[in-house]
């Protein structure tokens, strides 16, 4: 499984706001522990990663050094498309271009333009070209997007049988086909769900490219730290506790006071202890299913502090490589 890393394109995608910028992130930190260059590419016009570790956003379509053999870079598709059109039609500029009504309604009305060309810059970069990188990590859109855009070559190939853009999708279409090269990671919360999602997902990639999903990480497990049995006995040790502290007789008031208050205590930890069982119970039966599905799964653990910043993606990456080294 370690031979993830060692692709050329690893797709991270799963269902919105299930963390995957946060994997994307932490598999770079993986791969530059282990000596490799990593670029995390993000898609959009935002770049979060910079603000993460703590730093300033590069120029746009400029690689930002996250820290030793990690890089991240933004590629805003619409840009991209822009600057596509102006290579194909040479000396137009871009201004012109981007006012021009026939850029508009092109990129409206072609469908997969803007994915394909977006797909193009990635397939570039793990060419070595506009930054040196041994694995480019793509942050991917949620799943429904991130489909379209894996589906771009075809899709797009369709229309542009020959020249330039033909030759492009090709390119791009071989890529995301090569098991020797390109992998795809699910990512997804312990939740019903995001769980559905993610075998949303891995069907997606069967019928589309006809590629599985190498494994699934599992963003936010709670650990569990009891047994049903253990809180059981905890039960009845803190009924037998109630039933010996009211032997017959008066008693002064501040000592019933003091019982009543430890007793209330007592059984609002039990009861907390109690629902983080369940709740930890529910989320390790999601895991089930995908383990039922026959995906290998990696799990992160729920981060208390809930900032996401350097040291939260460095926890991450501390539990992926022990995952990945199994």
């Amino acid at each position: 499984m370690a031979a993830l890393l060692d692709r050329r394109l690893l797709v991270v995608t799963g269902k919105g706001g299930v963390g995957k910028t946060t994997v994307a992130a932490a598999l770079g930190v993986v791969a530059a522990e282990q000596g490799r260059r990593a670029l995390v590419v993000e898609l959009g016009r935002q770049s979060r990663l910079p603000e993460i570790f703590g730093l300033e956003a590069g120029e746009q379509g400029t690689p930002t050094r996250l820290l030793a053999g990690l890089s991240s870079l933004t590629v805003d598709p619409d840009r991209a498309l822009l600057e596509w059109l102006q290579a194909l039609g040479g000396r137009v500029s871009g201004r012109i271009l981007a006012s021009s009504g026939t850029f508009q309604y092109f990129a409206a009305a072609a469908p997969g333009a803007r994915e394909l060309v977006a797909m193009i810059k990635v397939w570039r970069l793990t060419q070595g070209k506009g930054a040196k990188a041994d694995l480019v990590i793509l942050d991917a859109p949620a799943t429904g997007h991130a489909l379209g855009l894996l589906r771009s070559p075809h899709t797009f190939g369709a229309i542009a049988r020959v020249g330039p853009v033909a030759r492009h999708a090709e390119q791009v279409g071989a890529l995301l086909g090569d098991p020797a090269r390109s992998a795809y990671l699910g990512v997804a919360l312990p939740t019903e769900m995001a769980v559905t999602e993610a075998l949303e997902l891995q069907d997606g990639l069967q019928a589309a490219l006809g590629r599985d999903l190498e494994d699934v990480v599992v963003n936010g497990l709670l650990p569990r730290r009891f047994q049903a049995a253990e809180l059981d006995r905890a039960e009845l040790a803190l009924h037998d506790k109630l039933e010996l502290s009211h032997p017959a007789g008066a008693r002064p008031r501040g000592a019933r006071t003091r019982e009543r208050d430890e007793a209330a205590l007592l059984r609002a930890a039990l009861e907390a202890a109690r629902e983080a069982h369940d709740r930890g119970a529910f989320q390790h039966n999601q895991v089930a299913r995908l383990r039922r599905r026959g995906f290998q799964t990696i799990g992160t653990p729920f981060l208390w502090h809930g900032a996401t910043d350097a040291e939260a993606v460095r926890t991450i990456a501390g539990r992926l490589a022990q995952g990945l080294a199994r």
